[in-house]
């Protein structure tokens, strides 16, 4: 049998990271730029090899953490490219994986890789197929932010209603009426409001709130259906 697999043509395997962060008003990715060839100097999403001994989820994991240092990030995998051209240097088929990140927790990018955070909708053309990436990532993101409370991954512990409003707004470049978005979140019960205040956006301020998310499990398993 390890006789016949010799016959058949071996491939690289790759993974391909799609950061997400944001920063209280825009949605932001994490993008390094190459210092190889080929294309050095372009930018391109952060990745590697998947190894020997790994599986891909812990290929990408080894990746976040390589460059952000973190561990436990919000990690799903997205997709499989495999187009026989999609790199010049070899066959390499990457698989990838979407990251939510927190960027207020003033995280330490590993200064080896040369990232930067650009807003999402200003981000420089990509190499190879990473753009098809990219687009393929916000498309899921969108998807589960409208069925499952990921968003809160890319918000700090303690935020404002308008926060969460301007994270919405950014995932599904919208804008969305006030009352309309603070009635519908306050519907879904999932939220506890503190006696906090975020002085920086007046004098009156603005609560805080924290997503309960012992109270949002409770309910799913009684059927609840998250919709935003």
């Amino acid at each position: 049998m390890e006789e016949n697999y010799l016959n058949y043509p071996k491939h690289l395997v790759a993974v391909d990271c799609i950061i997400f962060g944001f920063d209280g008003e825009n949605l932001k990715i994490l993008l390094v730029q190459r210092n190889f060839e080929p294309q050095k100097g372009e930018w391109s999403l952060m990745g590697g090899f998947v190894d020997d001994k790994e599986n891909s989820d812990q290929a990408a994991n080894r990746v976040l953490n390589a460059l952000t240092g973190l561990e436990n990030i919000y990690l799903e995998q997205l997709n499989t490219y495999t187009e026989i051209d999609r790199e010049p240097t070899a066959r390499i088929m990457s698989i990838s994986y979407y990251a939510l990140i927190n960027i207020q927790d003033n995280i330490q990018i590993n200064e080896k890789y040369s990232a930067k955070w650009f807003d999402l909708k200003d981000r420089p053309e990509l190499i190879f197929d990473h753009n098809t990436m990219v687009k393929d990532a916000v498309l899921r993101l969108r998807r589960r932010a409208t069925t499952r409370p990921i968003g809160f991954e890319l918000l700090p512990e303690k935020f404002t209603m308008k926060d969460l409003q301007n994270l919405y707004e950014a995932i599904f470049d919208e804008k969305y009426d006030k009352r309309n978005f603070t009635s519908k979140i306050n519907a879904l019960d999932v939220l506890v409001k503190t006696n906090e205040k975020d002085m920086s956006s007046s004098k009156k301020g603005s609560f805080l709130y924290t997503f309960d998310e012992k109270k949002y499990n409770r309910k799913i398993s009684e059927g609840f259906m998250f919709r935003i």
